[in-house]
């Protein structure tokens, strides 16, 4: 019996573990891939703290996975051993609902989740559906690719989809995780692209990355400021702190959406005549296209800055990430 090591959460709540667990087998339709690296994302506290019903405990966490093919199941015939692949957030389709009974897989009912329905990359090897699968060109490292399958794909998804147009003003509330790869992507879109941070801390990083301007939240009102510069058409919240997001709402100028891509919890209070007297609206986003925002990001040569962690410092890495402590996103790097 081949064993592999692997960080596991019991039960909601509880500590990550190091384990030594069976490395699992494939079966027909499914890949077995040794995985390379491992993004550490917020969502991850989801199965830490259980707040999605659904979840089979005892659980491996992380949807940020880049590895090697190392085995097929029968029915396999898109992906062959030794191709680097990756896996995000979607984890397959149930094959079971009634959309999935008529094809139309993209509105499935009931579909998976990788790292809460089904056991994630914070091990050495996981078993991924070939349906989720995607090809990882060699122009990135694993551990730069990783982020990409979830906090890329969300910020480049969420201001591609959006109303904004070239030269248009997009402001990216907070330049954390998220923040820092969406002000690169707007950058290389061609918006006029604003940070909005608090304090003097991050200026320097926000010129640094391309932003056109720089508002510090604490010394000014951020909503005046985007006034004063025409209004945004975009801001993008990527910083979990609702009651900021509410006071920038009337920084949007008219047809402006604010879109939310970052978990928070908070009641959002917005005055209605403001949605309704300038045509603005309040959003959320939590999918993108990863194929096109991998290749987004090697065609404009946006990396994605990272920490990175052993395996058996999981812990760690997760509490850098939750308390904002991370340089910006945390990923796991396996030593096989």
């Amino acid at each position: 019996m081949k064993l592999m090591r692997a960080i596991q959460i019991k039960s909601p709540g509880a500590d990550f573990e190091l384990v030594q667990k069976e490395i699992p087998e494939p079966k027909n339709n499914e890949v077995l891939i040794k995985v390379e690296a491992c993004g550490i994302c917020h969502g991850d506290a989801i199965a830490k703290e259980g707040h999605m019903p659904g979840i089979k405990y005892p659980i491996i966490p992380g949807h940020e996975v880049v590895g090697i093919v190392d085995k097929t199941g029968s029915d396999v015939t898109a992906w062959k051993t030794g191709q680097r692949v990756g896996v995000g957030w979607h984890g397959g389709h149930c094959f079971q609902c009634h959309a999935c009974r008529n094809g139309n897989f993209g509105a499935c009912e009931k579909s998976l989740t990788t790292g809460l329905h089904l056991d994630g990359g914070y091990a050495e090897y996981m078993i991924a559906r070939h349906e989720v699968i995607v090809s990882i060109p060699e122009e990135l490292t694993s551990v730069n690719a990783a982020p990409i399958l979830c906090a890329g794909r969300t910020t480049f998804g969420a201001l591609k989809d959006s109303n904004a147009r070239g030269g248009d003003l997009v402001a990216i509330h907070g330049l954390g995780g998220l923040g820092h790869l969406a002000v690169q992507y707007a950058v290389k879109m061609g918006f006029k692209t604003v940070v909005l941070s608090r304090g003097k801390e991050k200026e320097k990083l926000s010129y640094r990355l391309g932003a056109h301007f720089y508002i510090d939240t604490d010394a000014s009102d951020g909503a005046k400021e985007l006034t004063k510069l025409g209004g945004a058409r975009v801001i993008l919240c990527t910083a979990p702190n609702i009651k900021e997001v509410s006071a920038l709402v009337p920084g949007l100028g008219r047809n402006g959406q604010a879109i939310i891509i970052t978990g928070a919890s908070d009641m959002l209070q917005v005055p209605a005549s403001l949605m309704l007297g300038g045509q603005r609206s309040v959003r959320g986003y939590v999918s993108g296209n990863i194929e096109e925002a991998i290749n987004f990001s090697i065609l404009t040569k946006i990396t994605p800055m990272i920490e990175v962690f052993p395996l058996e410092k999981a812990a760690e890495a997760f509490e850098k990430m939750m308390t904002a402590k991370v340089h910006f996103r945390a990923v796991l790097k396996m030593g096989h």
